[in-house]
C-alpha cells in the first residue's frame, strides 16, 4: 500500500476524519480524531499563553471593502475567497467575504486600539476556520477548502527592532511545540515570488512527509509597516512624533494533525505520541473462567490508580482480548497494559509499547515506570522522526543532480546557495518547488523539493 491510500484509510479506520462530507475539500472531525486536535493545539495554547499572547476571536464574515484595503494582499487571495452575496432572498449593499486569513480583520481593530507608545506590544491568536476556494487537488487534513483549524497570531510593536525579536521568538515557540509532538522540520526564508502577500518576509517550517515529499507546516511574517500605513495603524512615541506600527504574524494548521498521522504511523496503525494521545495508556483485563471478578477488580484498582495522573482508558467490553489488541495498535494508544490471573498472582503487570512493538512487566504499583516509559516513547518517536528527516536531506554541488535526486530519492535537496542563481526561477530548471534559503549545520543553501 502506498503512502497516499495508507494516510487515507488510517484516516477512516482510526476514526479520525469522515471525508464523505458532500462538499469538496470539506470533512467532519470524528470524536477521537478531534481528541487528537485538542490535546495538539492545547500544547500550542500554552505556549502561546506562557509567551504572553492573549487569546482573541474576530467574526467569520469579512466585508470586501475591508478586504480591499489593501491591495497586495487581496491580490494574493483574490481567486481563493469565498463571497456571501445574499442575506436570505436580498442581495447584500456589500459583499462578505469568508476569512482567507484574518489580516484586514484584525488590524482594522487594531487602528481603534493603538494611540500611544505605551499601548503597545499587542500579541494576541485566535484559532479558528478559515475558507479557501483551494484549485489545487484536495486532500483531508492538508489541503482543504474549510482549513478547520487555523491557528494565527497577530503582534504590533513600537520598533522594528521589537518585531524582528518577535520573529525569533515566533521561530522558538514553533520549534518547541513540533518537538512536542516529534515532528521534524527544516526553516527556510521564502523566495520573494513566495512570501506571504503583504510581508517584508516569510519564514517557514517544512517537514517530509514518507512518500518523499514536502509540505509546509508552519509560516511566520515580518509584515514591517505595510499593513499598519494600509489601516492607518498610528501611535505617539515617547518624544510625541507619530509612527506607524511595527507587525509580525504567524499560522499553523491542520497540517500538524496530518505530520502526526503519517511521520509516525506504521503498516499497523496510528503511533501517537503521548503528548497528543487521547488515550496515552489503555488497560486490557484478560479474562479467564472462574477468575472473572478478580481480574475485573485489579484492572479497576490499576484504573483508579492511575486515572488522575494520566489519559487512561479500561476496556472491559465483552470482546477477544486480541480484538481489542488490533483496535488500539489501529489506534495509536501509546502504552496497553495487560492484567491477567498470572500477573494478580505475581503483583506484576504487562506492558506494551505501541512505538517499539515490546511487552515487559512491571511491579503492579509502579506508577513511576509507567511515567518513564511514556517519557521514553515520546523521545523515541522524536528521534526516529528525525533520524528518517536527516536521511532525506540530500546535498548536491549543482543544479545538475537536483532534478535527478528529486525524481530517484525525493526528499529535499540543498545546493549551496549562491545569490545568482537564486534570484532565477530555479523551477523551470529543477523541476521542483524552491522553498527557499536554509541555514543547515552551519551552512546556508537553498533548498528544493516536490511538495503538497
Amino acid at each position: 500500500m502506498d503512502f497516499s491510500e495508507w494516510y487515507s484509510s488510517i484516516l477512516e479506520r482510526a476514526e479520525i476524519f469522515d471525508v464523505r462530507y458532500p462538499i469538496k475539500g470539506c470533512g467532519v472531525y470524528l470524536p477521537y480524531g478531534f481528541k487528537i486536535r485538542k490535546y495538539t493545539f492545547e500544547i500550542l495554547r500554552k505556549l502561546l499563553d506562557e509567551s504572553n499572547h492573549e487569546e482573541t476571536l474576530f467574526p467569520l464574515l469579512i466585508p470586501e471593502t475591508l478586504l480591499k484595503k489593501e491591495s497586495e494582499h487581496i491580490k494574493g487571495f483574490e481567486e481563493e475567497v469565498y463571497w456571501v452575496t445574499h442575506g436570505g432572498s436580498k442581495e447584500l449593499d456589500v459583499k462578505l467575504a469568508l476569512r482567507p486569513t484574518s489580516e484586514t480583520s484584525i488590524y482594522y481593530m487594531m487602528k481603534l486600539w493603538v494611540k500611544v507608545h505605551t499601548d503597545l506590544p499587542i500579541k494576541i491568536y485566535q484559532i479558528v476556520n478559515t475558507f479557501r476556494y483551494e484549485t489545487k487537488h484536495t486532500r483531508p487534513l492538508i489541503r482543504l477548502r474549510e482549513i478547520m483549524t487555523f491557528k494565527e497570531a497577530h503582534t504590533a510593536h513600537a520598533t522594528e527592532e521589537e518585531a524582528e525579536e518577535q520573529v525569533k521568538e515566533a521561530i522558538n515557540i514553533y520549534k518547541k511545540f513540533f518537538d512536542s509532538i516529534g515532528i521534524p522540520y527544516l526553516i527556510s526564508k521564502r523566495p520573494e515570488w513566495d512570501k506571504f502577500p503583504g510581508a517584508k518576509y516569510t519564514i517557514a517550517f517544512d517537514t517530509i512527509f514518507p512518500d518523499g515529499r514536502a509540505i509546509q507546516i508552519g509560516t511566520i511574517h515580518n509584515l514591517g509597516q505595510h499593513f499598519s500605513k494600509a489601516f492607518e495603524i498610528i501611535f505617539e512615541t515617547p518624544i510625541g512624533e507619530h509612527d506607524f506600527a511595527y507587525q509580525t504574524c504567524y499560522g499553523i494548521s491542520d497540517r500538524a494533525i496530518a505530520s502526526i498521522i503519517a511521520i509516525h504511523g506504521d503498516e499497523k496503525g496510528l503511533i501517537l505520541p503521548p503528548t497528543v494521545a487521547p488515550y496515552q495508556i489503555v488497560i486490557i483485563p484478560l479474562i479467564f473462567k472462574g477468575k472473572e471478578e478478580e481480574v475485573l477488580n485489579k484492572a479497576k484498582e490499576i484504573y483508579q490508580m492511575l486515572k488522575d495522573k494520566f489519559r487512561v482508558y479500561l476496556d472491559d467490553r465483552d470482546l477477544r482480548p486480541g480484538k481489542k489488541f488490533n483496535e488500539w495498535e489501529l489506534k495509536g494508544v501509546p502504552l496497553r497494559i495487560e492484567i491477567g490471573p498470572k500477573d494478580i498472582e505475581n503483583k506484576k503487570i504487562t506492558l506494551f509499547r505501541r512505538d517499539t512493538l515490546e511487552k515487559f512487566q512491571v511491579d503492579e504499583n509502579n506508577i513511576e515506570e509507567i511515567e518513564k516509559t511514556l517519557n521514553n516513547i515520546i523521545e523515541n518517536l522524536k528521534k526516529r522522526a528525525w533520524e528518517k528527516f536527516e536521511n532525506n536531506i540530500y546535498i548536491v554541488e549543482n543544479l545538475d543532480d537536483v532534478k535527478k535526486y528529486l525524481e530517484e530519492k525525493k526528499g529535499i535537496v540543498l545546493v549551496p546557495y549562491d545569490e545568482n542563481i537564486y534570484n532565477q526561477k530555479l523551477e523551470e530548471i529543477v523541476e521542483g518547488t524552491i522553498l527557499g534559503v536554509t541555514e543547515y549545520k552551519g551552512n546556508k543553501y537553498i533548498s528544493i523539493a516536490k511538495t503538497y
